[in-house]
């Protein structure tokens, strides 16, 4: 019987640091490399249509400049926490007009994402994804979750998580120094804009 006793809490670590694996599997989507998407590389998936303020948008009218599509929720506490961020990263860009932001609603209605904006700010188009259309074709798993796409519309990079305005213009600084050595960010980058 005191056998029994001294195999028990074994076999039920053992089934706790399996359990425990099983679960980080799921969570990272087994893949611990950076953020990878089968769009880095690619031309961007359009992105056309009302804005929360009533106007239209069409993704295509900002080629020559780089954008940050950034997919959020009024109700995610990640993206509220990154909002200031890319305010700040919008604001000094704004300014430069080298890079700009564009904001995809993910389930929020717009009376929600309104009065987001009006309490956090930010001024650049926010598109309303009644359907879900963008957020799928962009595929989109969570958010906050964010593609830099270059001047010619292709997507650079995904990030997922939040991101910060100093690491995005690091992002940016990247590219445009990759670009004079001929180098390119690609699939094997890690997207770390947190």
């Amino acid at each position: 019987m005191s056998e029994r006793r001294r195999i028990g809490p074994w076999i039920a670590g053992a089934v706790l640091v399996v359990l425990a694996a099983f679960i980080g599997v799921l969570a990272t989507g087994g893949d611990d490399d950076g953020v990878r998407s089968r769009l880095i590389g690619r031309p961007a998936p359009g992105i056309a249509g009302d804005t929360i303020d009533g106007a239209s948008y069409d993704l295509a009218q900002y080629r020559g400049e780089f954008v940050v599509v950034n997919f959020f929720a009024t109700w995610c506490v990640p993206c509220i926490r990154e909002h200031p961020e890319l305010v700040e990263f919008e604001e000094r860009h704004r300014e430069t007009g080298d890079a700009s932001v564009v904001s995809v609603v993910f389930d929020s209605r717009p009376q929600q994402v309104r009065e987001f904006f009006a309490e956090y700010g930010g001024d650049w188009p926010v598109v309303l994804d009644p359907d879900g259309r963008t957020a799928l074709e962009y595929g989109v798993t969570g958010v906050p979750e964010s593609y830099l796409l270059a001047p010619d519309g292709t997507v650079l990079i995904k990030i997922e998580g939040g991101v910060t305005a100093s690491a995005l213009d690091d992002l940016l600084e990247q590219v445009q120094v990759s670009d004079v050595d001929g180098e390119h960010l690609g699939d094997d980058d890690e997207a770390d804009a947190s």
